[in-house]
């Protein structure tokens, strides 16, 4: 065998590919058999949905009138009176950050939104991973702050910004917004959101399951390696209700596709405990209470070499 393969031999490359390629199918029939994971959907009280007929995302917001006496609210209701179910998403015109703020006028510095007219029974972060993806991100503040307010939430959302040349690292990103929004609050739910998704129906709900990891894009399947090798469950929001729309884009300098990917992917049933939110470093550059959202701008530096952090 030795003088068949070697470093500097091809079919030393053809192996690692190869188990590259069963560590991955493993996890995907495991996923799928169900032997140390398994998924649940939520009830779909929505009842069928019609995406051929969407309604403004502004739609009822209007409604909401403001109570003179803060102290006295009562609690909102299990279910918002303001949904409306599938919405009209386009994203032929990028919109004005002041349009935006315009539109939405109960919106706090930070993008921190309470209900005006009720006690809000949840409190969501949503956490977004950014970088040079400004257009993206007017759209899904445009969408997404009334999304949020017609379900009658109490949020905030943060946007991490990583500056510097290094790989975008996504994962790094989010747990940086994990530790960042819990020195502000203490939230029921922290969702991690991509910049270039958009939710097609406001019935699809941002709250946590009170047991399990949620994922709202149903439609939308990824690995989820960290969940299944921690032997966890996980809950889905409905088929019919994990409706997202995704900004088309090109891949730009600095947001390439790892090449070392896959070579993390083999290493992460290995590494999962310890790489994460307990060993992330990062630099905290700046941390600013925009009109529309909480800027985090924080840089990973040169040194060290890129970690996994998949999730």
């Amino acid at each position: 065998m030795s003088r068949l393969c070697s470093p500097n031999r091809p079919c030393t490359l053809l192996l690692l590919a190869f188990l590259q390629l069963a560590f991955l199918l493993f996890l995907y029939r495991r996923s799928l058999s169900g032997s140390f994971t398994g998924s649940m959907y939520e009830e779909d009280r929505g009842g069928h949905w019609d995406y051929s007929k969407t309604h403004d995302v502004y739609t009822n917001l209007s409604l909401v009138t403001p109570s003179p006496d803060r102290q006295t609210l009562s609690l909102c209701p299990d279910e918002s009176p303001l949904l409306v179910g599938p919405l009209t998403i386009s994203f032929q015109k990028v919109p004005l950050m002041s349009k935006i703020a315009r539109k939405n006028p109960y919106v706090q510095a930070g993008g921190r939104y309470s209900p005006p007219h009720c006690k809000a029974q949840y409190k969501t972060a949503i956490l977004v991973p950014h970088r040079n993806r400004e257009p993206h991100l007017r759209h899904l503040l445009y969408y997404l702050h009334p999304f949020l307010q017609r379900q009658q939430l109490q949020y905030a959302i943060y946007v991490i910004h990583q500056t510097g040349n290094r790989t975008f690292n996504r994962a790094k990103l989010l747990n940086v917004g994990v530790r960042e929004a819990l020195k502000d609050e203490d939230w029921d739910c922290l969702f991690l959101h991509d910049v270039d998704l958009i939710p097609e129906n406001d019935y699809n709900l941002y709250i946590c399951n009170k047991k399990y990891p949620k994922h709202v894009s149903s439609a939308m399947n990824k690995f989820k390696y960290r969940i299944y090798l921690a032997g966890m469950k996980i809950i889905r929001t409905p088929l019919s209700l994990g409706h997202y729309k995704m900004i088309s884009h090109n891949l730009d300098v600095g947001n390439e596709k790892n090449e070392k990917r896959f070579d993390m992917v083999v290493k992460v049933a290995r590494s999962w405990r310890l790489d994460g939110m307990n060993s992330i470093e990062y630099n905290l550059l700046h941390k600013e209470e925009l009109p529309l959202y909480t800027n985090i701008t924080v840089d990973f530096g040169n040194s060290a070499e890129v970690q996994s952090n998949i999730k």
